[in-house]
């Protein structure tokens, strides 16, 4: 066992506090790398302040990771010491059902993935994320992170990057797509990076228009306000994939109305209500309202690979490990474009 630093919840209302964790021993098939950055997602928040649910305390946040490899099992094959890796939302998944076969670990049925915070491993032990300076993977479940990306700007690809990349890819958005994306914010801003990568139109849906600039800096098409009424008059019908990345409860009638025939809004951002879906707004053009999580493993590297072939990487804000509690107040207010990123660099070293 390696004993590393970390920043960890013990309560649901409690700041993020420094602490030491145990990481197990390297294994046959484990990688272990040195932790260098590690991505704030809003998901780490709602998990550790219990808003999906209760959390196993202490808990380790974390699941945007990037780093470099200090040691392999005497099995693997795919990892060296010194290489560029990462770790993204899980750490392992049954392996045997017919989803994990086919390369769609996130959606395993076979007792479903192991989350890499909050959750408990195959030797019964808690799992902890990327807050901390150090971690032990399977190799099964570590990514490569091509040279042409940083190490900072790449590491919320691994959760910001893959859950927009994957429904993009799945509903076959390439050139002459009409995308929308709600939202511009950790998801939206990838979301708008990657499609007009695939060629699409891309058109951005916020509440106002106090991020246009930037929407179309990244490569948008066209940006609209939400909270101007006209806008959904003048967008009915206008997309074939609707990408919502808030967590928001949208008024979905009027959104799905911008939906062109056959075509399909996805539901990235997890509200804290149930959907309420207007039966006649997906009955009269055969639209369809879909959700999408995460990737497999194949999926989240393709994802790599094609954004450092498109220079395409995270807006970042790097911070310090003692600047979390204000970034998770900041990230809840949407003051951050577009994604803080914690250097542990401390956190190695402690």
């Amino acid at each position: 066992m390696t004993v590393v630093a970390a920043y960890a919840a013990t309560s649901a209302s409690e700041p993020l506090t420094k602490t030491t964790i145990t990481r197990r021993d390297v294994g046959p098939r484990d990688v272990r790398f040195d932790i260098h950055f590690a991505g704030i997602c809003h998901s780490d928040i709602h998990t550790v302040r219990g808003e999906w649910g209760p959390a196993r305390y202490p808990v380790v946040p974390g699941h945007e990771i990037a780093g470099i490899v200090t040691e392999v099992g005497s099995e693997v094959t795919g990892f060296k010491v010194g290489d560029r890796v990462g770790v993204g939302c899980f750490v392992d998944s049954c392996r045997d059902c017919d989803n994990c076969e086919a390369g769609l670990e996130q959606y395993c049925i076979g007792g479903g993935m192991i989350g890499t915070y909050n959750a408990v491993g195959r030797d019964g032990q808690p799992t902890h994320g990327g807050y901390s300076g150090g971690i032990v993977v399977d190799e099964n479940y570590v990514l490569h992170i091509p040279d042409a990306l940083a190490l900072d700007a790449a590491a919320p690809l691994l959760c910001a990057g893959i859950t927009t990349y994957s429904p993009l890819r799945h509903w076959n958005v390439g050139p002459g797509s009409r995308v929308g994306v709600v939202g511009l914010g950790g998801l939206g801003h990838m979301a708008v990076k990657l499609a007009t990568a695939m060629g699409a139109e891309v058109t951005v849906l916020s509440q106002s228009l106090k991020k246009m600039e930037d929407g179309l800096r990244l490569g948008a098409n066209n940006y609209h306000a939400t909270s101007d009424t006209d806008t959904f008059k003048k967008l009915r019908n206008s997309f074939d994939v609707i990408l919502n990345t808030v967590s928001a409860n949208l008024d979905l009638g009027r959104y799905l109305e911008m939906v062109d025939l056959d075509g399909v809004f996805v539901e990235l951002g997890a509200p804290e209500n149930p959907l309420v879906v207007p039966p006649f707004s997906i009955i009269g053009m055969r639209r369809s309202i879909a959700g999408s999580v995460i990737g497999g493993i194949a999926e989240t590297q393709e994802m790599l690979d094609f954004c450092a072939a498109h220079n395409i990487a995270s807006e970042i804000e790097v911070i310090q490990p003692d600047y979390i509690n204000e970034a998770y107040e900041r990230v809840v207010a949407s003051d951050v474009r577009y994604r803080f990123v914690i250097d542990t660099e401390s956190l190695r070293d402690a």
